[in-house]
Parts: structure tokens; sequence; C-alpha cells
């Protein structure tokens, strides 16, 4: 069998190193490994392959691809790669769910702490050598995340993290999840369908996105939305840029409709220098990276061995995605 390994970015680190690539044929000397570095070689080499250990799979990718029967992604997040084809095909598609979602809900601690400590004010008085101390207690003043009502939306193996986090620290915590009737994760106290949104949203301090794109989830924050919000409340987001309408965000930021926004994703990546979220003092942006992790790679690399393993032998293939809903 021929298994084709596509890990490739224009940022260096989101590249596989060879030194795993190598892991992987020594683990499976049965098989053959290419191994793609760009867009064309994987056209040119995709047509061999029976698996592919992807990134990314382009429309036209996929159609050169006469072989192939299951891709394994090495993120999440496949809404990329779901082409019309590919939904219609019999290819079944994996994902990496799960292997970030404690770093990702250590990375939404981090920006709401932040945020309800001012921490932006600190960091921009601190170059300017100002003391700002009258500037950070002025209303709304410093918050504490115990006694805070949080509402995660997504309830997969980010917000199940995230919440746990919040919890701990003594926050009250919703969640939004599409399926209902199943456990309460830890740390959530009360879980609500997905069409209760607009009912939960003007209680939250803090809201957390972390459902995965689909054709539902879509702009799923824009204007109403950010209109039922707390005017001191804060929005992160660590899923999807697509899941806000970025320019009403803009706008309610702005207009002070909500208190502030830690964002690690974007609507177009990257964010364009041009961006008017660069210059809102109430935002910190990070270049999402909230999933990367200091053993990314042992981690991504152990999860499709295990999976090539159960392939090899017919046994249930973990995290396949349902194409039909995206994730």
């Amino acid at each position: 069998m021929t298994v084709l390994v596509a890990l490739y970015s224009s940022v260096a680190a989101w590249n596989i190193p060879l030194a795993y690539v190598e892991r992987l044929r020594g683990a499976f000397p049965q098989h053959t490994f290419l191994h793609a570095t760009g867009s064309a070689e994987v056209e040119a080499m995709i047509p061999h392959a029976d698996v592919a250990y992807a990134s990314e799979l382009r429309a036209q990718h996929f159609m050169a691809a006469s072989h192939l029967r299951w891709v394994h992604s090495s993120a999440a997040g496949v809404g990329g790669m779901l082409t019309p084809t590919v939904v219609a095909s019999e290819v079944v598609v994996t994902n990496s769910r799960g292997m970030s979602g404690e770093t990702i809900a250590e990375h939404v601690l981090g920006l709401a702490l932040a945020l309800f400590r001012k921490f932006p004010l600190a960091f921009r008085s601190q170059s300017g050598r100002r003391w700002a101390q009258d500037d950070t207690l002025q209303p709304p003043p410093p918050r504490t995340i115990k006694g805070s009502r949080v509402l995660v939306v997504g309830l997969g193996g980010i917000g199940a993290a995230t919440a746990i986090r919040f919890a701990a620290l003594g926050a009250d915590v919703t969640a939004v999840r599409r399926r209902t009737g199943l456990p309460v994760p830890e740390g959530v106290s009360t879980v609500v369908a997905d069409d209760a949104l607009m009912t939960a949203l003007p209680s939250a301090d803090i809201v957390v996105l972390a459902a995965p794109h689909t054709r539902n989830t879509r702009s799923l924050i824009g204007p109403a939305q950010l209109d039922a919000m707390k005017a001191d409340a804060i929005l992160i987001n660590v899923s999807r840029g697509t899941l806000v309408d970025e320019r009403s965000l803009v706008s309610a930021l702005r207009r002070g409709i909500i208190g502030g926004a830690g964002l690690d994703v974007f609507e177009h990546e990257p964010l364009a220098p041009d961006s008017e979220l660069w210059d809102l003092p109430n935002v910190i942006i990070t270049p999402h990276v909230a999933g990367f992790r200091a053993d990314h790679w042992d981690a991504a690399t152990a999860m499709f061995a295990e999976n090539l393993r159960r392939f090899d032998s017919g046994a249930p293939l973990l995290n396949v995605v349902d194409k039909a809903e995206g994730y």
C-alpha cells in the first residue's frame, strides 16, 4: 500500500519534519511512503496513493487521486478538504480531534485572564514607561474568573477542556451543544441546544467559540448576537474565523456593544495589515497558534500511526468525520 504524507505550510512549524516521515517508514516497512512538500508534488504523487496523511486536499488533488481510500487530517478542522466530490465519494476522512483540546483550552483561559485583568493596557503602558494605575482601575475594573458566567459554544474536546478549567476557577459554565440528551461533561452546569444561543448570550461574561465550521455555524456570531451580549462581555474565538461576522465584530467593539475580544482565528488568514482589529485597544490577537504544542508532531504522528494500524487490520478507525455534517 502507498501512503502519501503531505503536511506542509508556509509556516515552518506546520511542516512535518523528515524524521517523522522516517519514523513512519520504520514502523510500517510493508508500506511505501511518499513525502510531498507542496501542492504540485501532491498532485504528482496522489495518483499512486491509497492513503493520504495530509494538511490539505484541494479539488485538483482529489481529481488526480485514482486509488485513494482514506485521508487522515493532521488537524481537527477538515472543512477545506470536504469538497462536494469528496463528500459524495467513498473516501473515508478522519481527523485529529482531541489532540489539542487541552492546549487550546489553556490558550482560551490565558486570553480571558488577560482581558479581565486589563493586560493589554498594562503592556501598552509599559512600552510607554507610563504608570497607569488610575486608568487600570477605571470602570469596568479588573475582574475575576470566579463568579463569572461563561458560555462555551461547542462541546467537543476543546469545549469540554475549556469548561473544566473555567469551572475550576469558580466560574459558572453553560454550554451550547447541537446534540442534547447526552451526559453533561465535568465543569458544565447547564447544557442548552444550539437554537437557545440567543437566550444564553445576554447573561454571559465570557463567550467562547469552540464549534466546528459547518454550513450551520458560518457567521454564527453576527449583529444580532453581538447586540444580545452584555456591554462588558468578551468574545473568544479559537475555532474558525468564519464563525464570526468580522465587520460586525469590529463595529461592536468600537461602539462598546461588547467589552473585548480574544481572537486566534480570522475570516481571512493571515490577518491583513490594514485590518481594524489590530488597532482596537480591547482586542488581543494571536496568529492561529492556540493548538500548537511542543510535542505536536509526536502526538500527531502517533495518532495517525494508530489509525494506520487499524486500517491495516480492518478495525474501526478513530475520529471518523461525518462528511455531510462537516466534522
